[in-house]
């Protein structure tokens, strides 16, 4: 659009915003939802993913020891660990501080103790705390094949030995999975559906401004001058829908997410700033995108010039 042609357009889409504020109100109210919406599910994941970094940092691997192993083996065995990629720390544990634990975390721990006549029947243990948490599963294949542990195995059974609570690390990684499927599946519906709006009120606005369009066109006027004035209509009603999601967004942050933060203490999760403005800039970008196309294939279909 050449920059002769920029104040008019402008001028134009002011125009026929407020003489047909009805049909371009409703069109960036529709925005606006479409994306205020988009930017909750894309702070609601930033939430959840947070949330479930938390867990998954807590994700370790125990491994159970005979106790008719050396010292020298579970020694030796250690440090072979200790070496492998995507280990980041090994805590060896003792019989004793298998019994400390199993106190701490137990009510019943001493009555148990004691119908044991003070017997300590805990194996020692190694605890793997991985880098990536995600590939627990492969790690504990990795220990449960190696011919060194396999040695020093507590009972002889490296399946029973090596634990990580698989269930609910699978359901874990699965839920984080769906998240994500989820989000972007939402992201694109929202979009074609504010795009499909766009497109419907340019096309009513073309419709409206036939008779003014032939006019310009007797007196050769140049295609991209009939058409800028759509173009920058289309990015205007964009454009105002990205910045009331932006706004309500920016009242979500301040006056809920400490809301939530306060209530869900037990499951402590952080939004960075970084994110919210790196979602402000996605939400203007995707409403520029909308309304550029959406106008574009208005025109194509129903501007013949």
């Amino acid at each position: 659009m050449a920059p002769s042609n920029l104040g008019y357009s402008l001028r134009e889409a002011g125009s026929h915003f407020t003489r047909n504020w009805t049909t371009s109100l409703g069109a960036v109210i529709t925005i606006f939802l479409s994306l205020f919406i988009i930017g909750l599910f894309i702070v609601g994941s930033a939430m959840i993913n947070s949330m479930i970094g938390s867990v998954q940092d807590t994700v370790k691997i125990s491994a159970f020891i005979s106790d008719d192993a050396s010292d020298e083996d579970v020694e030796a065995f250690m440090e072979k660990i200790e070496g492998w990629d995507n280990v980041k720390n090994v805590e060896f544990k003792t019989k004793d501080d298998a019994l400390e634990d199993f106190q701490s975390s137990s009510s019943d721990a001493d009555a148990t103790i004691s119908a044991l006549d003070g017997e300590n029947p805990l194996p020692r243990s190694y605890t793997i705390e991985m880098n990536e948490p995600s590939q627990v599963e492969e790690m504990a294949n990795k220990i449960k094949q190696d011919s060194d542990f396999q040695q020093i195995v507590d009972g002889g059974n490296v399946d029973e030995s090596v634990l990580y609570g698989q269930e609910e690390v699978a359901r874990l990684f699965q839920f984080t999975d769906y998240i994500r499927l989820a989000a972007v599946v939402l992201v694109a519906l929202l979009t074609f559906v504010a795009f499909i709006f766009i497109n419907n009120t340019i096309r009513l606005s073309i419709t409206a401004r036939r008779r003014e369009i032939a006019i310009m066109r007797l007196v050769g006027a140049s295609n991209g001058f009939i058409r800028g004035p759509f173009v920058a209509e289309g990015v205007l009603q964009a454009l105002l829908g990205s910045l009331l999601a932006i706004g309500c967004l920016e009242l979500v942050r301040y006056f809920l997410m400490p809301l939530i933060q306060e209530n869900l203490k037990f499951m402590p999760f952080n939004v960075t700033m970084a994110m919210y403005l790196a979602t402000y800039g996605s939400l203007i970008l995707v409403g520029i995108v909308i309304g550029l196309f959406g106008s574009a294939i208005a025109m194509r279909r129903y501007l013949k010039v």
